[in-house]
């Protein structure tokens, strides 16, 4: 009974608060219709409660209309009303209070609810501000009060009018900002050999083909921009920039750079000057290496300066022609290697494969209505981030496109036993009512398997009997198609997986459907690549390559992280420094060979022994670092005890023999050892370097050693 109680209290307190706004007008209007708000020497309590209950309607109302805007709900007629309404009656109020020479504001206040409210809204504001009008001046006589609407009316009309122009204006510059966007557009689209290069004429009323342009640009622009990220993680470059051929092949544009240098060359030169016009006329990568500086980059204004390193790769097209330069160019004497210029020929075949993308896509338009769905299909591709946002605007791209009763996406992965496919993301359900998304299955001899083998789509001719063929595996049957394909994501050489369409209409797939889907798939694989690309940089960039632990950069990173949440709320976090004893001599007895192979052993018991939120770091040569975030130094220890353990009854098998190593290590604790992330490795350090004075195999950790504290020197 008592919580029925307070549901009904609370239903009246909410329509209590829906009539706040506007009662007080309302009470506002009688009273001023009896002579009320005199002035403000004989303002009486009563009178000075509804000027607060109006205020308050104000405020109620327009907290309403922002808590609506902020979320992108539009805006209701009740809510202009209760605010506006709110905001005739207190100008009336105050015209009445103050006297005449306060009218004007009834007239601004009009002005600019006609001008900013909807038109409904405005419009029923002006009524209620005249009957206001018409209570408070018709005892002075029907003059005052033609003259008062008039003006009234006068002001709205011309504010209405001079806002409508200035939008006029506003508008007009926004066209012609597009206008130039779009012959921008062409210009590049020229560059990239999407369109013809023998007009520069923009081509009035072409309002689809500026969409397309617009679109196909901004898609080879943003493949363009992903390439360089990737490239620039990747290479640890100075600068790394895309320079196209202009449409008559003699000059160089920058199109896109990366770079840590203001001085790369924004406006054209000629092609055929410098290393560059080397790169064009050859049409083959150059490498080029010089301690002192090198000669001949010409992409810099004033010079190259001290650009040490250089790598340039050819951007070639399906037909072998040269369309422009990759490059990518070091300040430090670190010459790039055949690996690094393997992984910027993949990128520049990723900037090509784009505008070739978008080549196939303007055979396309001519079909109208399927090239608008087409247009829609691939705009959401491009919204999609990651894999999982990607695989869905697959399967809605690929609906768009074609009527289409069942759709997936598969990946494949190469594994030591052999290829594995994954049912990444499905649309419809199989013969067992069941959803097979997320299920894995081995290389075999259905279609899905082929289509990965062979590189190419199937079927390649209808299929009879379809519901007796295995499209994933035999334990997966998909019953009541009639039309099916599957075509292969194909990128950068690889076969990233497939994409499955069926219909339960034996004609669904007709020339144009099955050349857009096509299209979709080899968008899909451009955007899985480039989503693994970037993840394996980043991996690359992170990690370090043999032990695959955390490198020594993202190491100090994790530290610094890790201390500004210990010191913020006031908890434990302790370091770790450890490394292998007498490690040198291991690699001289038995070889490096057999010395990585200990530091992959320890590297792997390292992981296995850390708890899931530490960080393990190789710090450099043998040394590991291990960040624990909350552990105090009890913990700490008991942990590197646990590992010293571990690694000390590990035996590493190699070629030699069977070898076993220890581990020293030094502990130390923020913030009781140290509060910065300098003298905490300072001290981890000091106690590591005791632990080996001590006869090695052992944990020291901060506080307490020989009979005294270890510290870290200040100053």
């Amino acid at each position: 009974m008592t919580s029925g109680l307070a549901r009904r209290s609370a239903r009246l307190l909410g329509e209590g608060a829906k009539l706040l706004p506007g009662l007080p007008v309302l009470v506002a209007f009688g009273h001023l219709a009896r002579g009320g708000f005199k002035g403000l020497a004989s303002l009486g309590w009563w009178e000075a409660a509804v000027v607060t209950l109006l205020l308050a309607g104000v405020l109620s109302a327009a907290w309403r209309r922002a808590r609506r805007e902020a979320v992108g709900a539009p805006s209701l007629l009740r809510n202009e009303l209760e605010l506006g309404g709110g905001l005739v009656a207190a100008a009336y109020v105050l015209v009445a209070v103050g006297g005449s020479p306060l009218y004007p504001i009834v007239y601004l206040l009009m002005a600019f609810l006609v001008s900013f409210l909807s038109r409904a809204a405005g419009l029923t504001l002006l009524g209620v501000a005249l009957a206001f009008d018409a209570i408070s001046s018709l005892p002075e006589g029907p003059s005052t009060f033609a003259a008062h609407a008039a003006f009234m009316v006068l002001f709205a009309v011309l504010y209405h009018v001079v806002l409508a122009a200035r939008m006029a204006v506003a508008r007009k510059a926004e066209s012609e900002a597009v206008a130039n966007r779009i012959r921008e557009a062409e210009e590049r689209a020229r560059t990239f050999r999407l369109v013809s290069s023998g007009t520069s004429e923009s081509q009035g009323g072409a309002k689809e083909e500026e969409k397309w342009l617009l679109a196909s640009v901004k898609e080879v622009e943003g493949a363009v921009g992903s390439a360089l990220e990737i490239a620039e993680l990747a290479l640890r470059t100075n600068t790394c920039a895309a320079f196209l051929l202009s449409a008559d092949e003699r000059l160089l544009k920058l199109h896109d750079c990366r770079s840590a240098s203001d001085r790369v060359q924004r406006e054209r030169f000629a092609a055929g000057e410098g290393i560059l016009g080397g790169v064009l006329k050859r049409a083959v990568p150059v490498r080029m290496n010089a301690p002192t500086g090198l000669r001949g980059v010409t992409y810099y204004d004033g010079g190259a300066g001290s650009v040490c390193s250089l790598l340039a790769v050819p951007i070639v097209d399906g037909s072998g022609m040269v369309r422009g330069v990759l490059v990518a160019d070091r300040i430090q004497d670190e010459p790039f290697s055949e690996s690094d210029e393997r992984l910027l020929a993949t990128v520049a075949s990723e900037v090509h494969r784009a505008a070739e993308v978008e080549r196939v896509m303007g055979y396309i338009r001519k079909a109208r209505d399927e090239k608008d769905r087409f247009f829609r299909a691939i705009e959401e591709m491009n919204r999609a981030g990651s894999p999982e946002q990607v695989f869905n605007a697959v399967l809605e791209s690929a609906r768009q496109v074609a009527a289409l009763d069942f759709c997936a996406v598969t990946l494949v992965s190469e594994e030591t036993g052999g290829r594995t496919h994954r049912i990444a993301r499905i649309s419809g359900v199989t013969s067992q009512g069941r959803s097979i998304e997320g299920r894995t299955f081995a290389d075999n001899h259905g279609l899905v398997a082929n289509v990965v083998r062979y590189g190419a789509p199937l079927p390649g001719r209808e299929l009879r009997a379809m519901d007796r063929q295995v499209i994933f595996d035999a334990d997966v049957q998909v019953r009541g198609l009639s039309a099916l394909k599957i075509f292969p994501l194909a990128a950068a050489e690889r076969i990233l997986g497939t994409l499955v369409v069926g219909s339960r209409k034996r004609a669904a797939f007709d020339g144009d459907s099955l050349r857009m889907l096509e299209v979709i798939a080899l968008q899909a694989a451009q955007a899985v690549l480039r989503a693994q690309l970037f993840e394996q940089m980043e991996r690359m960039a992170t990690t370090d390559g043999l032990t695959g632990l955390v490198n020594h950069r993202t190491f100090q990173t994790k530290a610094e992280e890790a201390m500004a949440q210990a010191r913020r709320y006031g908890r434990k976090c302790s370091l770790i420094l450890t490394d292998i004893d007498h490690f040198k001599s291991v690699n001289d007895t038995y070889g490096h060979p057999v010395g990585d192979l200990v530091l992959k052993g320890v590297s792997r018991v390292l992981r296995e022994k850390a708890r899931d939120t530490d960080v393990v770091a190789r710090y450099g040569g043998e040394e590991f670092a291990i960040i624990m975030p909350e552990t105090d130094a009890k913990g700490a220890q008991a942990i590197a005890e646990r590992i010293r353990e571990a690694v000390m009854a590990e035996v590493f098998q190699t070629e030699v023999g069977p070898l076993k190593v220890t581990l020293s290590l030094g502990i130390a604790t923020c913030p009781e050892h140290a509060a910065e992330k300098q003298a905490l490795i300072d001290l981890a350090d000091q106690c590591l370097y005791q632990a080996k004075r001590r006869g090695r195999n052992q944990s020291v950790a901060a506080g307490q050693v020989g009979g005294r504290k270890l510290q870290v020197a200040s100053g």
